[in-house]
């Protein structure tokens, strides 16, 4: 009986209601994928899939002119009478022909200069008259992978989800989505509602191909989906591009079309290569068949991507607007060689919508209902694009065995090989997984949790931890015990966890906890404990200043509302000093020298900073992102990146409860932050910090204000937070204090500009930081330097000269740092 009724269903997503269809070739009998089809006179439409194939959806019969529109080759025109459906329309297309005849060409100026100012000039006119509108967008994405490597760092890769063949590879994601959108230009507000969604081998179907995130407009100075690309028509653009009119042809309206090709100034800068075709009077963006490197995008795992875009004439506005728009990429990292393509379709513009107040919100994208349990009846009548059928293989094959891969037996097995005890699991760790129950038992090894510094010596911690995943939507706990061994110390110190959270949508935490540990006198942790073992090992210098603290600590957290965040923990805490142990390291005796562990008195061996005690700290917080857009997905809230507005923190600390009524103490702090895309201009951070006690007391110094300091010449550290040449316990305060940072990286808007320096394509990158103390002088740093230093596409190094005051004092230094992305 089931193999019957999935007949019946087979056959009915076979039927094909009030359709053109066909394929579409070159003359050799190539292909031609992603050509859009659509009816004359209209922007609704489709394109054709990767096999050259289209279905065009006709509601009922008569007479009609199909267009067939595709970036380098002549527009085709074809009227047809449809008396029954489907109706088959194969087609073949010529390459363009493309001239210089009818161009004058003028040493003193270069035609394809004057066209791209003309369109720069021409910007706001031309988006005027889409500035508001609704439309349907249908997106497609798929990622291959050519000779998978079966295993990674020792462990089994899979199969991907089945997709692979006998030489792994095969389709490892494949998935769709149709949905809604809503734009205003000004302000600009975008919303989406996903009526469908897709993805191959998923029983949620959950696709992340947001309409927001592809809308990639050229008209706009960067491309901010592109890490900010510059645009072949930015306000600033020939100060990265040259330009270069290839030649000219009549689109189907009569319409003269310029075809200019993009020289980049620099190879590595940030921008595009290829061609992009302008409308002659109107100035407007016919087409556009664009590539850029990994190197260009600051990404080096990507070799390249690829952009396409297809506009048409909309006669209502008088108005060229987006129709369809791909997206290919490969990348190369551990030996993975994946790549895709991600397609996209815009019909059935309204361009005269009616918007409400509520219209737009801070929900930027939903689901309706059911949105991911569509059957393929419900697909088949609706995709734009027909799919493959390597694609439709994928949805069967990934389909048929999506029960089979849920089970028990099939999931056992899987376990059985990933749970295999290795030979340097005892070194690195261990998981025992049961995927059946969705739970799993960790054993978290020495090696990679081991360090070193004057206090305990050669120190490395064991870890043991068991998780279960209670539900789909968000619901797990876990606990677990850590075990840290200090060999100079001779120590042991435990401690013990437990966390649960109930959903994905406010994200409510809870995490009860206690044990031995040893925290920096500074809560913010200004010293990453990687910098100080290199430090101390290599160099003999030992910045690290811990304490021992026996606790017990309950903590909560949670969005209450949009951008509102809570959080509190209440701590009942012994605090007692520590003292050097050891005073090895790999460097000779006579390499600088340790200090002691006191941070008040670096050479004071035997007092401490603090007398021992304990007390009880109540922390409540709050987190306000001001206008924070979010998205609804069906089982779980994300919250959007950028904001227009500063990020707002409030913190209220009251210690209490200490035999010494000294060491009591109530104390608030507030941050403010935020990070600001300049466009072609670069990026500006800032943040802002302040904090003051209720009562000024003679309270432990690890509860004073302190700054993040850094006295390493390549620190790895939170570059934003710290200042770069301030000891570290040399500014603390028990009164008032605020301190500053701001940065702007240029990117190219400065050096772009200067011959020769512009062909390294490094970034300018400016700052201030400023420290204020109510019981102290002002200290200052002014900072310059260049980043995206490196080689080829690897340009992740950086480099500042910074200037410091305090109290007439003034010091100099570079600082080097590191950062991937």
């Amino acid at each position: 009986m089931k193999s019957v009724y999935f007949l019946l269903l087979l056959f009915i997503s076979s039927i094909t209601i009030g359709q053109i269809q066909g394929k579409i070739i070159d003359k050799k009998g190539d292909a031609l994928s992603f050509v859009s089809v659509y009816l004359n006179k209209t922007v609704t439409g489709t394109t054709s899939n990767d096999n050259g194939d289209y279905i065009l959806d006709i509601k009922k019969p008569g007479k009609y002119t199909i267009v067939f529109q595709f970036i380098g080759f002549t527009t085709l025109k074809k009227e047809v009478t449809i008396t029954k459906f489907p109706y088959i329309l194969d087609v073949t297309l010529e390459e363009e022909s493309v001239s210089l005849k009818e161009i004058t060409i003028s040493t003193k100026d270069n035609p394809a200069n004057r066209i791209i100012r003309k369109v720069i000039a021409s910007k706001e006119k031309n988006t005027d008259k889409y500035a508001n509108y609704t439309a349907k967008f249908y997106s497609r994405g798929l990622i291959r992978i050519k000779d998978a490597p079966e295993k990674f760092f020792g462990q089994s890769t899979g199969d991907f989800g089945g997709g692979l063949d006998s030489t792994r590879s095969g389709i490892t994601y494949l998935s769709e989505t149709f949905s809604k959108i809503t734009f205003q230009k000004k302000p600009k507000k975008f919303k989406e509602k996903i009526v469908a969604s897709k993805v191959s081998g998923q029983d949620n179907g959950v696709s992340f191909n947001r309409a927001e995130d592809s809308n990639i407009d050229l008209y706009e100075n960067s491309i901010e989906v592109f890490n900010d690309l510059v645009s072949p028509v930015s306000g600033n653009a020939f100060s990265y591009y040259r330009y270069k009119l290839v030649g000219t042809f009549y689109d189907k309206n009569g319409k003269l079309i310029n075809k200019i090709k993009l020289l980049p100034k620099r190879n590595n800068d940030r921008v595009f290569q290829g061609h992009i075709y302008i409308v002659e009077n109107d100035w407007a963006i016919y087409g556009a068949d664009l590539i850029t490197t990994g190197a260009q995008v600051n990404i080096p795992i990507v070799n390249t991507l690829k952009l396409k875009q297809g506009y048409n004439y909309a006669d209502e506005i008088g108005a060229w607007v987006l129709i369809s728009q791909s997206i290919d990429f490969d990348i190369s990292i551990f030996g993975f060689k994946p790549s895709g393509k991600f397609s996209y379709i815009y019909s059935d513009y309204n361009f005269n919508p009616t918007f409400t107040e509520n219209t737009f919100t801070n929900e930027v994208l939903s689901f309706e209902e059911n949105a991911t349990k569509k059957d393929s009846v419900f697909w088949n009548t609706l995709r734009p694009v027909p799919l493959t059928k390597e694609q439709v293989s994928d949805y069967k094959l990934k389909d048929s065995i999506k029960l089979i891969r849920k089970s028990k037996k099939y999931l056992d097995s899987l376990d059985a090989k990933g749970n295999k005890f290795g030979f340097l699991n005892p070194l690195t760790g261990y998981t025992y997984r049961d995927s059946y129950k969705n739970r799993s038992f960790s054993y978290d090894g020495p090696l990679l949790q081991a360090g070193f510094n004057t206090v305990q010596g050669f120190y490395t911690t064991l870890g043991f931890s068991y998780f279960e995943q209670l539900n789909d939507e968000g619901k797990w706990w876990n606990a677990g015990m850590d075990f840290n061994y200090a060999f100079s110390e001779k120590k042991l110190r435990p401690i013990f966890y437990f966390t649960k959270k109930w959903n994905n949508i406010s994200k409510p935490r809870l995490t009860i906890s206690g044990g031995i540990e040893t925290p920096q006198f500074n809560d913010r942790d200004p010293i990453f404990k990687l910098n100080n073992t290199i430090s101390s090992l290599f160099n003999r210098q030992n910045f690290l200043k811990i304490y021992e603290k026996t606790a017990a600590k309950v903590r909560y957290s949670e969005e209450i509302k949009n951008g509102i965040y809570f959080s509190t923990f209440l701590e009942y805490a012994k605090r007692t000093p520590l003292f050097n142990t050891t005073n090895y390291s790999f460097a000779k005796q006579d390499v600088n020298g340790f200090t002691s562990n006191n941070p008040l008195d670096p050479t004071d061996f035997t007092n401490a900073a603090f007398t021992e005690h304990n007390i009880a700290t109540l922390n409540v917080g709050t987190t306000i992102v001001i206008g924070q857009k979010y998205l609804s997905y069906p089982d779980r809230k994300f919250n959007a990146g950028e904001s227009k507005f500063p990020t707002i923190s409030l913190n209220y600390i009251k210690r209490f409860g200490s035999d010494n009524s000294n060491l009591n103490s109530d104390l608030f702090i507030a941050n403010i932050r935020q990070d600001l895309n300049a466009g072609n201009f670069g990026r500006f951070q800032y943040h802002l910090r302040a904090g003051a006690f209720l009562e000024k007391k003679d309270i432990a110094f690890m509860d004073k204000l302190q700054a993040n300091g850094n006295q390493l010449l390549f620190p790895i550290d939170r570059d934003l937070n710290s200042f770069n040449l301030l000891e570290y316990y040399k500014y603390y305060t028990n009164d008032k204090y605020a301190e500053m940072h701001l940065e702007h990286n240029f990117r190219g808007a400065i050096l772009g500009k200067i011959p020769l320096l512009n062909k390294l394509n490094f970034h300018l990158v400016a700052g201030g930081k400023a420290l204020f103390m109510a019981d102290k002088k002002p200290y200052t740093e002014y900072s310059v330097g260049l980043s995206n230093l490196g080689f080829g596409k690897w340009r992740f190094l950086r480099v500042e000269y910074v200037s410091a005051r305090y109290g007439g004092i003034k010091e100099r230094g570079f600082v080097f740092r590191a950062s991937l992305f």
